[in-house]
């Protein structure tokens, strides 16, 4: 699998909450529950296995392990792990998926050029 740098995360939802809201950060977060909002964050945004979102993900970096209905906007690249569900549209600047990954929408690749000009 390829690797993202998680150093900065300084959030992370446990797999036993249900947050019930838009998320918006300045570092990365880990989700390991279950979000029914957007998540944004200037920096990484990890799913991890088992966890659930139903809203948009925006983030430096994004990797998926779980499932999200939504789509993803990332600065950087998104990986889609083996066992990842993904419903929704990609904006990337470099995309891994991985055998097994379900993923349903479209993919848009964004120029260097455009992610400094978009809002994350």
């Amino acid at each position: 699998m390829a690797n993202i740098n998680f150093q900065n995360v300084h959030t992370m939802i446990g797999a036993d909450a249900i947050v019930a809201g838009s998320i918006d950060l300045q570092e990365g977060i880990i989700i390991y529950g279950n979000v029914q909002g957007d998540v944004t964050s200037f920096g990484p945004v990890r799913v991890a296995k088992g966890a659930i979102v139903y809203g948009n993900i925006f983030g430096s970096d994004i990797q998926i392990s779980g499932q999200v209905t939504g789509n993803v906007t990332a600065k950087g690249q998104v990986i889609l792990g083996e066992e990842s569900v993904l419903k929704g549209d990609i904006i990337y600047q470099k995309l891994h998926i991985e055998d097994g990954a379900k993923f349903e929408g479209k993919c848009d690749l964004v120029s260097p050029n455009q992610t400094q000009t978009a809002e994350v």
